[in-house]
């Protein structure tokens, strides 16, 4: 885990997972409301982060089997990092959509990398600075990814 700048209050697990907009590098936008009745990681991170860059391929490669069940994941890059020009060929290898910019409480992590998970109800269920191993991310998403998706 590698610090951050000091945050605001940041979500917690059990929460409504607070509203957040994301612009994506290729302009399009998503909320918090378009993604109901998924289960949602947030993955931020930063590229002088060495745990970031060893957990990134992982999380792109997991995104990529587990999206057809009903996962989503995004890369939200912290403000520290190299500009978003530079990584632009890193993001256009990856199947995990990457956040140009964000609004919402999330973006004040104090570490990275930062995981945040969100149920399809819209509940946070896993809210941990570190990062993942494959053992963790199949132990916390693959029981949410068989609870059904809330009705309505």
């Amino acid at each position: 885990m590698c610090a951050a700048p000091a945050s605001a209050r940041l979500p917690k697990v059990g929460e409504v997972a607070p509203d957040f907009t994301f612009t994506l590098m290729d302009g399009s936008k998503v909320s918090r409301d378009d993604l109901k009745g998924q289960v949602v990681l947030l993955n931020f991170w930063a590229t002088w982060c060495v745990p970031c860059r060893k957990e990134l391929p992982l999380i792109d490669r997991y995104y990529d089997i587990q999206k057809k069940h009903g996962f989503r994941a995004f890369a939200v890059t912290t403000e520290d990092s190299l500009p978003l020009y530079r990584m632009k060929p890193l993001f256009a290898a990856m199947p995990i959509p990457a956040v140009k910019r964000s609004k919402g409480p999330y973006s004040e992590v104090s570490a990275v990398p930062m995981n945040y998970i969100i149920d399809r109800a819209g509940r946070i269920r896993y809210a941990t600075a570190g990062a993942f191993d494959l053992d963790t991310l199949n132990k916390v998403i693959v029981p949410l990814l068989q609870e059904p998706a809330p009705a309505g």
